[in-house]
């Protein structure tokens, strides 16, 4: 679910240095994550920093992102750097772990396009290979992370694929963070869901579900998808 279409309206994001571009995955969660109410997010894996800069586009928060990959960091901080919302936003090339050891900070929001392929044959590339397998970033990294940075009230926002997407509300569980929202992402009409969009709370509650349609046929793109990503320019 690629997409090296996407620009901001205000400046266009440089994804030269990175192994993985932007992709329509990270413009959903970028787009369709509750920023109400947020004063602080952590953008787990932030890669060019594409949902950092559209989180701080649509909040007035405090945005740290932090990529493991040196290369994706320096083009994230590139791209802040350039952005009208530069003062807001700190970019760290740091893992997840090393950063939740040394971090004081509690965040009201944590998202994270995480990586999901944990037994396909891996890519020759080293870079993108971190990038979409588990190996640097476990399911249980990034939920163990999350129960210790987030904030009393906070939430957790990912994407994943269906069958990792399911299994990471049941470990998630685990930890005492329940699924209160989800939705099924469908690429086209007739096809079955291929994401899941999912937010995370420290409260069990009855999870709000509902579908989301890309496109009626191809680069027809529908009206929701239109109206969920209106703040953004996509070639569409």
């Amino acid at each position: 679910m690629s997409n090296p279409y996407f620009q901001f309206k205000q400046f266009r994001i440089n994804q030269d240095r990175c192994a993985m571009k932007v992709g329509t995955d990270g413009v959903l969660l970028g787009a369709w994550t509750d920023v109400s109410d947020v004063q602080s997010i952590l953008d787990v894996g932030t890669g060019t920093g594409l949902i950092a800069l559209m989180l701080a586009q649509r909040s007035p928060a405090a945005v740290s992102g932090i990529e493991i990959d040196r290369d994706a960091a320096a083009q994230a901080s590139e791209n802040v750097h350039n952005s009208p919302w530069s003062e807001r936003i700190n970019i760290e090339a740091v893992s997840l772990q090393v950063f939740a050891e040394r971090t004081g900070c509690r965040f009201d929001l944590i998202v994270s396009n995480p990586p999901y392929f944990n037994k396909s044959l891996k890519n020759p590339d080293n870079r993108r290979s971190t990038a979409r397998h588990t190996d640097s970033l476990s399911q249980q990294n990034l939920i163990e992370a999350a129960d210790t940075l987030l904030s009393d009230a906070g939430r957790l926002a990912v994407i994943l694929p269906v069958a990792e997407g399911l299994e990471f509300i049941l470990q998630a569980e685990t930890a005492g963070l329940y699924c209160s929202k989800k939705t099924k992402v469908i690429p086209r009409t007739g096809a079955p869901e291929k994401r899941l969009l999912l937010e995370f709370s420290r409260s069990k509650e009855v999870c709000r579900e509902n579908s989301l349609l890309i496109e009626m046929a191809r680069h027809c793109y529908s009206e929701e998808f239109r109206r969920l990503t209106e703040d953004y320019y996509l070639q569409r």
